[in-house]
């Protein structure tokens, strides 16, 4: 979403805006030493956890593990996405949104939304006038569904031929350039266009404003592939980032408590006919963040429904790695496997709504999914097989953004092992496999383990995030990409983004991460104290590149030992092995 706006646009309304002010306005915030503080907006709670700093321009939570910049803060207590939330800013600000702060082809927007709505309504006049409609309107019926229903989903039909669409709408080269911009349709090698959609049931996808942005069609003809064809990615439509049936149980529900997620566009219309109004799919793509994030803005309790065959549960597991870092309290995610055979519309025919509802109510909660999981890859009668556990379960644990709800979950393994919940907490924050003893066991006094230290990149990071300004002590950040170390790529990208940018606050650098998949590492980073005194931050983050040189030193050191045991060594090798052992030297 991000992309939308340029980045230098973000960075300067960052810059403009103070988070303490975004938050205060809404939140009451009282000052606590260097940061503010309040009861968290997001969870109910009696002390104050939500802490602000107006330093790093950052957000955090310590019960609910909420946290972000005063853009995240808008979008989750106001229920706006990326876009909304820049414009408030930018009108709070007196600034303008830049004509480029769109997408290239955003200048097109009005004429493709028209298109759109066109197409819409042609394809809702060809399931009533059409010649070939019987065979569309039989198999809606055949599905349970009345006209009703149909005319509220705006459902359709694309008749059979190659240019119904192009003949109606592409009456000049730009309309026919615009078709083939929305997918409506397809450029052949030759230059000659065609109907995407031909003798198929058209769904329209409707964005939260109920404009129609996409179209998802059901074949007619079975012997034909794929039976569901979608929309492609097009200025107005990025599947990544919408749900069919949002904008429709809106309209249907003044307060929506809970939401289905269903796997197709059938099972959404199907339910709603049987007034099982709260469901929504995915479109042909896995759930994303920001699938979870829009779910989350509209309510706290979220239900995937979906077979409860192999493909199923591993969409499933997907579902549950997306999940696990924008888990916080209130929150609930829960998984409604069917039995074999039975889609939501037979399952709500057998049960009826109330059964249906109830049966989502029941479904696995997260928790329960996660452990029986990975249970059932283990033998939990063996030793071996509850240390193999804990080993799956790590780095999902780790994920989990919610530090109350991966304590909890740790404490829910631990008794699945029979070993005390504290000393596996300590040993998966460490990284270390646990001794799987028993409750009752002896416990041997626990011993530092190695590495419990954060490495030096992890250092360099954390103080990045404090003090930015660190990052011109750095002559050549790319220096550092050879170090064969986890984290190196994110601390030299750091690095370059604040030579480009020194203005730039930990808030601000964020931002820039806002759709990298290490964004919750970072902001992780971000709200872990610094205990060093200022005036000291300095000489530990030189300490940190010390140690980073060093590495860097014995890791190209190694690799001439190794080349001199294999292939033997050039004159050039050797001057250079003794070079590094004199750098070395002088740095011990």
């Amino acid at each position: 979403m991000a992309g939308r706006i340029p980045q230098q646009f973000i960075d300067e309304l960052l810059s403009r805006v103070d988070i303490v002010d975004i938050i205060d306005a809404r939140v009451p915030l009282r000052k606590a030493g260097r940061d503010f503080q309040a009861r968290c907006p997001f969870h109910e709670e009696k002390t104050p956890s939500f802490t602000v700093s107006q330093n790093k321009q950052f957000y955090h939570c310590f019960g609910c593990g909420a946290h972000g910049t005063a853009i995240s803060f808008l979008m989750e207590y106001d229920h706006l996405d990326f876009i909304e939330t820049i414009k408030e800013l930018a009108r709070q600000t007196g600034m303008e949104l830049p004509e480029q702060s769109s997408q290239p082809q955003n200048s097109q927007l009005p004429a493709l939304d028209e298109l759109m709505q066109k197409a819409t309504a042609y394809y809702r006049r060809q399931m009533k006038e059409h010649p070939d409609r019987h065979n569309a309107i039989h198999y809606l019926k055949k599905r349970g569904l009345s006209g009703e229903i149909a005319n509220e989903f705006c459902i359709g039909f694309a008749p059979p031929g190659w240019d119904n669409i192009i003949k109606l709408l592409g009456n000049s080269k730009i309309t026919t350039e615009q078709l083939v911009t929305t997918g409506m349709a397809i450029r052949k090698d030759d230059g000659h266009c065609y109907d995407r959609f031909r003798n198929r049931i058209m769904f329209p996808i409707r964005n939260r404003r109920g404009k129609v942005i996409g179209f998802g069609g059901r074949v007619l003809d079975d012997e034909d592939k794929p039976k569901y064809l979608n929309s492609p990615e097009s200025p107005l439509f990025h599947k990544g980032n919408e749900l069919y049936g949002l904008f429709e149980a809106r309209q249907a529900l003044r307060n929506i408590d809970s939401l289905i997620v269903v796997e197709g566009y059938m099972d959404v219309v199907a339910l709603a006919q049987f007034g099982v109004r709260n469901a929504v799919a995915t479109l042909g793509t896995a759930v994303t963040t920001d699938h979870m994030n829009l779910l989350f803005r509209t309510c706290n309790d979220i239900t995937f429904c979906l077979d409860g065959d192999r493909a199923g549960r591993e969409a499933a597991w997907k579902a549950l790695d997306t999940c696990l870092p924008l888990i916080s309290d209130g929150r609930q995610v829960r998984f409604m496997f069917l039995p074999d055979g039975e889609d939501p519309d037979t399952l709500i025919r057998a049960q009826g709504k109330e059964g249906f509802e109830t049966l989502a109510t029941n479904a696995l909660s997260l928790s329960s999914f996660f452990l029986d999981t990975l249970t059932r890859e283990v033998d939990l009668n063996s030793l071996d097989g509850r240390a193999r556990l804990v080993e799956l379960a790590r780095p999902k644990l780790k994920n989990v953004g919610n530090p109350v709800y991966r304590l909890m979950l740790i404490e829910a393994l631990a008794q699945r092992i029979h070993i005390d919940p504290h000393t596996l907490t300590q040993q998966i924050e460490r990284g270390t496999p646990p001794a799987p003893t028993h409750y009752s066991a002896p416990q041997r006094r626990p011993q530092q383990a190695p590495g419990s230290r954060p490495s030096a990149i992890r250092i360099a990071i954390t103080l990045l995030l404090n003090n930015p300004q660190l990052a011109q002590k750095v002559a050549q950040p790319g220096h550092f990409l050879a170090l064969q170390e986890p984290g190196v790529n994110i601390l030299v990208e750091l690095l370059e983004l604040l030579h480009a940018n020194p203005n730039l606050h930990c808030g601000g650098i964020l931002e820039h991460w806002r759709d990298k998949p290490d964004q919750r590492h970072l902001a992780r980073l971000a709200r872990q104290p610094v205990e060093t005194p200022e005036d000291g931050l300095e000489a530990e983050f030189l300490g940190a590149l010390m140690l980073l040189e060093k590495q860097l030193l014995e890791q190209e050191f190694q690799e001439l030992n190794r080349k001199e045991q294999e292939t033997g060594l050039s004159t050039e090798d050797k001057h250079r092995l003794l070079e590094l052992l004199r750098l070395k030297n002088s740095l011990r």
